[in-house]
């Protein structure tokens, strides 16, 4: 008993982070592939982009500012609003310095 309660605690204490973003990491991959990955791939007019281009406090002040172009459109414009959250805890939740780097696949 006394196991499973550190355990719990433990998987409480891991994942209290994530959830404090209040989007879906799910929904944000299927987002973030679907929306940013159509200009952002190698080769592409954009830079490329993956979850570790830029850390999570990078991640973080990118979404804060809310600009798209370097500052040249709103990021809604590109994004749907309501999925801005969902795409935003994917990235940090797998930027570079996060536990769960990921660069997104395909």
């Amino acid at each position: 008993m006394r196991n499973t309660l550190t355990l719990l605690a433990l998987v409480a204490a891991l994942t209290a982070p994530l959830a404090a973003e209040g989007g879906s990491d799910t929904k944000g991959k299927f987002f973030f592939k679907k929306t940013c990955k159509a200009c952002h791939t190698p080769g592409s007019a954009a830079k490329e982009i993956t979850p570790l281009s830029k850390t999570q406090a990078q991640w973080k002040a990118y979404f804060a500012a809310g600009k798209h172009k370097k500052g040249a459109e709103k990021l809604d414009t590109v994004v749907k609003p309501e999925q801005v959250k969902d795409v935003q805890t994917f990235l940090t939740n797998h930027a570079s310095d996060s536990p769960q780097p990921e660069t997104c696949g395909g």
